[in-house]
């Protein structure tokens, strides 16, 4: 297999789901051996950083990278796309601080690196195939295990201990399937959980069309009301499967895929295709890039 890249350059401009700041990235063709690095072309000196789990930050609701000062954040989706595509040589200029959420998933990245097509580079790319079981657990049941395999493989377990989600299964045999399967899959939260995260400061670029949002819990009028000014909407009303009524499901375990495009785009950060079978349970950005971390380590073995 020959090392990947993009063959034009291509650009997407939209809000940070965080900063809500508005941001345009354009990616651009990289040599082979480059890997995937982000630049800061709004910093002096405009800084690169690469996308390895080393360089992994916060990861409280996205996957931020940094390297001296430069950060660059809500990388997962794009991160995803790439890896569906098999490129992990390309240079992601960015003029702000995070990758615009657009539709909430990877659907928009998908589609761009369709539009310019991928070339092939001379060299050899090389992979990560386990001889042996890799497992990363977290004392909140959370667990990431990757078992030796002839082909990468991915399957996911999320439960929220609530009645309008469910335990939600997905699997993705095939990597060539991602961009049906997966990639349109998009972000989502809990109702009662908008209200703290504006008064935190959060969720910035975030809309109620760009993310499913889940109705468990009520809320009382003053937060609704808050809510709906907050994302410009006269009302909000919950469908009958529990998802408000401003987005409508592509898929009944949409969360689940979701949470394994998540997986794939922060497992991505070792820098290379990974082989093996990997099974998480109640997966999160800290679990996924801790057990990126912890592949990384194997590497160097």
């Amino acid at each position: 297999m020959k090392q990947k890249t993009i063959k034009h350059p291509f650009s997407l401009s939209g809000k940070g789901l965080h900063s809500g700041k508005f941001v345009t990235i354009t990616c651009q063709p990289a040599k082979e051996n480059e890997g995937i690095r982000f630049q800061r072309t709004d910093l002096e000196g405009q800084p690169i950083i690469e996308a390895l789990a080393s360089n992994v930050g916060e990861t409280n609701r996205g996957t931020f990278i940094n390297n001296h000062g430069a950060e660059v954040k809500t990388i997962e989706h794009l991160m995803a796309a790439l890896a569906s595509f098999g490129i992990y040589n390309i240079l992601i200029q960015a003029d702000g601080e995070e990758v615009p959420i657009l539709t909430g998933s990877s659907q928009p990245f998908v589609d761009a690196i369709a539009a310019v097509g991928v070339a092939e580079l001379n060299a050899e790319q090389p992979v990560f195939q386990p001889a042996e079981t890799i497992t990363y657990t977290l004392e909140d049941g959370a667990e990431i295990q990757i078992c030796p395999a002839d082909k990468l493989s991915i399957e996911v377990l999320v439960d929220y201990k609530t009645k309008v989600l469910g335990q939600q299964r997905a699997c993705l045999n095939n990597i060539n399937d991602f961009q049906k399967e997966i990639a349109p899959c998009r972000t989502f939260c809990f109702l009662h959980e908008i209200f703290p995260l504006i008064q935190l400061g959060l969720i910035k670029g975030g809309d109620v069309e760009n993310a499913i949002v889940y109705v468990e819990k009520d809320i009382c009028e003053e937060e609704k009301q808050a809510i709906c000014r907050f994302f410009g909407k006269e009302n909000i009303a919950v469908s009958e499967n529990g998802v408000l009524n401003t987005c409508k499901l592509f898929f009944d375990n949409e969360v689940a895929r979701h949470k394994l495009l998540d997986v794939l785009g922060d497992i991505t950060l070792i820098g290379r295709p990974l082989v093996g079978k990997i099974f998480a349970k109640y997966p999160g950005h800290t679990i996924n890039t801790q057990f990126a971390k912890l592949l990384l380590a194997k590497m160097a073995e």
